[in-house]
């Protein structure tokens, strides 16, 4: 689920950063058009919380890393034992 949420967030800021670049193009410097300011408003709302997401599912240990330079190395046994 954790997952899903992750995506669709993603998803949502790329879908702001295309809508914030139309806006751009279309306003054209109109200084009663605020359609660049409100997706970037939106964009650094969805950024803030993809962060927080992913911050939530690292601490909760629903996220990890499958790296392999991140794999616990598997102890040798002492002489003696």
């Amino acid at each position: 689920m954790l997952k899903v949420l992750i995506v669709v967030l993603l998803i949502a800021l790329a879908i702001s950063l295309f809508s914030g670049f139309y806006f751009l193009m279309t306003d054209q410097g109109d200084k009663d058009k605020r359609g660049t300011v409100n997706s970037l408003g939106v964009r650094v709302t969805l950024a803030a919380s993809l962060m927080l997401v992913v911050v939530y599912g690292v601490a909760t240990g629903q996220l990890g890393s499958q790296a392999p330079w991140e794999q616990p190395k598997p102890v040798a046994p002492q002489d003696g034992e």
